[in-house]
């Protein structure tokens, strides 16, 4: 493996506008790397050879012609398989979608990189619909984990997230609806920004739940998501500064306390002895979890329904029976939990009077084996599939920004922790995250094993 794929997008883009590498050289390079690990382990579906030399080619002459391409130049990018790309099918991980109908332009995030110089090379594997935590789809394959090919990469996004820690791109486009983006990232040892809902925009991204939806980046350093970030928002100015003084920690507890493996509690300890650390319960984090799993369920169930009445046994029976229970869903139940989800993001600040920044796990533990996708869950044994999202559910339901980051630890296996701030208050994760490497406790990965 060459330095290329291990490369930060900043570090590529500064070489790529000095002239002293070539986009095409970079682009070819990741073309190759994912191609020689195969779909499973690169977590791209469709590659867009022809596509992605072209316009790495374009990229050159720009640099050629004496003008910058972009702060994103060369960058080789991938975007999860509910993303537009012009020309292509967004097949949404489903083969129901397969024979069309084609994407007339790009999703409005694949263009913004791409005029920053980014060069989109592939599309990648996802739950059918990004529905669930594994990315065991059963027509596109399982992604598998670059740190051991025998577990998960977790979901929905799981090739986002594998692409990036296996070094097939420095970033990745993702989605997250209650943890897509957020719980590959833990399990694959990456970054992953699940931005304020509404902040990034989502035109000609495949809509799972108006309600929820958000699109976010991966990647393996700070500095690429907040380029990448900053691209998405088109200059646009933050909505909240981060505190002039030393940033306040709070650390979650009650429902971000239980289901903790033994590994987890060992690598979050050096972190909830830092002083002033101080621990808080999230107030009705449990009901949060739940109204999402009622909107998620309803929304993604009637956004789906008349392909279910045409043809329900051409879903993946993981998801078409989880939509399917989604049509049986009360209407009251979805209300309900829609109230309760205004009511929770109203009072969502009051959660950070104290703290700048709240902290929990990601995930409970190392990520699932393949063989056996389970966790445990209140003492009982439990389909990953439904329950590898439980921290990271009630923070979407409030609509609030978080960052997963690695833990530092002594295991050979990625844990994640996940950082979340008020609304607007994404200069603040950045900074923590800043803080928590300089400090020793999270450690930027380089690409998996299997690379």
């Amino acid at each position: 493996m060459t330095d290329l794929h291990r490369d930060t997008a900043t570090a590529l883009a500064v070489k790529v506008r000095a002239g002293t590498l070539s986009a095409r050289a970079v682009c070819e390079s990741a073309l190759a790397h994912i191609e020689r690990l195969g779909r499973d382990s690169s977590g791209f579906t469709h590659v867009l050879r022809s596509r992605a030399l072209l316009r790495a080619e374009a990229v050159d002459k720009i640099v050629a012609a004496g003008l910058d391409p972009g702060p994103l130049a060369g960058v080789p990018f991938g975007a999860a398989d509910l993303f537009d790309v012009a020309g292509q099918v967004t097949t949404a991980g489903s083969l129901i979608r397969a024979s069309g109908p084609f994407a007339h332009g790009d999703a409005k995030a694949i263009a913004l990189l791409e005029a920053a110089g980014a060069v989109l090379v592939g599309t990648q594997n996802v739950d059918e619909f990004g529905y669930g935590f594994v990315t065991i789809n059963a027509h596109y394959g399982t992604t598998r984990n670059p740190h051991d090919p025998d577990r998960l990469a977790g979901g929905a996004a799981g090739g986002s997230a594998a692409a990036v820690a296996a070094g097939c791109v420095p970033v990745s486009l993702a989605f997250d609806t209650n943890g897509s983006l957020r719980v590959p990232a833990a399990l694959c040892g990456v970054m992953g920004l699940k931005p304020t809902y509404g902040d990034l925009p989502r035109e000609g991204c495949l809509p799972f739940v108006h309600s929820l939806d958000v699109v976010g980046p991966l990647a393996r350093d700070v500095d690429d998501l907040i380029v990448v970030r900053d691209v998405l928002r088109q200059g646009a100015p933050e909505r909240v500064e981060p505190p002039h003084g030393a940033l306040r920690f709070g650390r979650m507890l009650g429902w971000f306390d239980r289901n903790i493996t033994d590994e987890m509690r060992a690598a979050l300890a050096p972190l909830w002895r830092k002083e002033g650390r101080v621990g808080r319960e999230l107030q009705f984090a449990e009901l949060a979890r739940a109204a999402a799993s009622v909107i998620i369920a309803a929304e993604g169930a009637n956004f789906h329904r008349a392909r279910l009445d045409q043809d329900a046994m051409a879903f993946d029976p993981a998801t078409r029976d989880r939509l399917l229970a989604g049509l049986l869903l009360p209407a009251d139940d979805y209300l309900r939990a829609q109230r309760f989800r205004a009511w929770i993001v109203a009072r969502s600040r009051a959660q950070f009077e104290l703290s700048d920044v709240l902290l929990s796990p990601a995930v409970p533990g190392y990520a699932p084996t393949a063989a056996d996708p389970t966790m445990i869950f209140d003492g009982e044994r439990v389909h990953a599939r439904s329950h590898l999202g439980i921290y990271t559910q009630p923070i979407s339901l409030m609509g609030l920004p978080a960052l997963v980051l690695p833990l530092a630890h002594d295991g050979t296996l990625p844990l994640g922790i996940q950082l979340v701030a008020a609304p607007g208050a994404e200069a603040t994760l950045f900074a923590a995250a800043r803080q928590l490497i300089a400090e020793g406790l999270v450690t930027p990965q380089t690409p998996g094993m299997i690379v």
